[in-house]
């Protein structure tokens, strides 16, 4: 501990920042930590990655930044010790608008969101991002079955048989327009920028694990947010804004792929945040299991579920799902 502070140190030193006042900003389920650097008018945030490569959300910053849309700026780096400074896009997350009716409502908010989404579809796929292909959501839905349930349990045995129920939805899900998906794309991790125009009044955090994935997928993270409900009528209008941005697309398909990724993620969150709570001593994401399972219930109800439907009914019965 003592020696990674002294690399931090010795970088805000090399920036000029180090009588900085430093407040400590909320984290995320990752091991980075944030600091909010203060000298007179001025402010900046540190990212301290000390476990984990920078260089995932340095490339994804910029390629945001060529598309006009507002990463912060990165002001400096220290690739070696995994440490950046950044611009402070400030406080005014979507949730807390919506919590504390401090900026624009929830439909205006919720637009915006899917016209970076749009924008985002528009754009050319770059080809220096990781892939989303059935080896990558393999591996990710192969996670539920390793950590279900919170309490301990032993769905590990039919984890082949799990991942094989998934595959015929996942080929179907992968046929669709991919794009760039930032994957944690919800109201937590959007900022309000009010003096900004355009899709530069959305403030994006928490992007370094960007894929090229099926168009639906940041949709997805939005609107099937398991930090807070978004009611069904503005989630329809949402899909349809989106929908409506790609005269292209086959509206029937699009459905289906977002059902698909809707389960699949929501499922893979469950199996992530049964993992936090056995293994890493964090038991406060189970709070948010009730609102993931009736994600999971309502997707499920998608015919091109049905093998995975047939799966949790054979190993999971209904009292084994929901909260823990």
């Amino acid at each position: 501990m003592a020696e990674r502070g002294a690399e931090i140190e010795r970088f805000l030193a090399a920036q000029g920042w180090t009588d900085a006042a430093r407040t400590a900003l909320a984290g995320d389920a990752s091991a980075r930590q944030y600091f909010r650097l203060r000298r007179g008018s001025e402010s900046a945030v540190l990212m301290d990655s000390a476990h984990e490569d920078i260089a995932p959300f340095r490339r994804a910053a910029r390629r945001l930044a060529e598309l006009g849309l507002s990463a912060p700026e990165i002001f400096a780096e220290d690739a070696a010790h995994r440490l950046l400074l950044e611009e402070d896009l400030g406080d005014l997350t979507f949730t807390n608008c919506l919590d504390e009716g401090a900026g624009p409502d929830a439909a205006i908010l919720y637009g915006a969101a899917v016209d970076i989404l749009v924008a985002l579809g528009e754009a050319p796929v770059a080809d220096d991002f990781p892939v989303m292909d059935e080896d990558y959501l393999a591996r990710e839905i192969r996670l539920f079955a390793e950590w279900w349930p919170p309490e301990g349990g032993d769905l590990a045995p039919e984890a082949e048989s799990w991942v094989e129920s998934w595959r015929e939805a996942h080929g179907f899900a992968l046929e669709a327009p991919t794009c760039l998906a930032l994957r944690d794309f919800h109201a937590a991790n959007l900022m309000w920028l009010a003096e900004r125009d355009g899709i530069a009044r959305v403030g994006l955090l928490d992007f370094q694990d960007a894929v090229i994935a099926p168009l639906p997928y940041d949709l997805v993270s939005l609107l099937k947010d398991v930090r807070r409900d978004v009611p069904d009528g503005l989630a329809a209008d949402m899909v349809a804004r989106f929908i409506a941005a790609f005269p292209a697309l086959d509206a029937e398909a699009f459905h289906a792929a977002y059902a698909i990724l809707g389960a699949h993620r929501n499922l893979r969150i469950a199996g992530i945040f049964s993992r936090l709570a056995r293994r890493d001593g964090k038991p406060g994401y189970l709070e948010f299991l009730p609102r993931v399972w009736r994600h999971i219930e309502a997707d499920l109800a998608h015919p091109a579920l049905a093998p995975v439907g047939d799966w949790l009914d054979r190993h999971l019965p209904e009292r084994g799902r929901g909260a823990p």
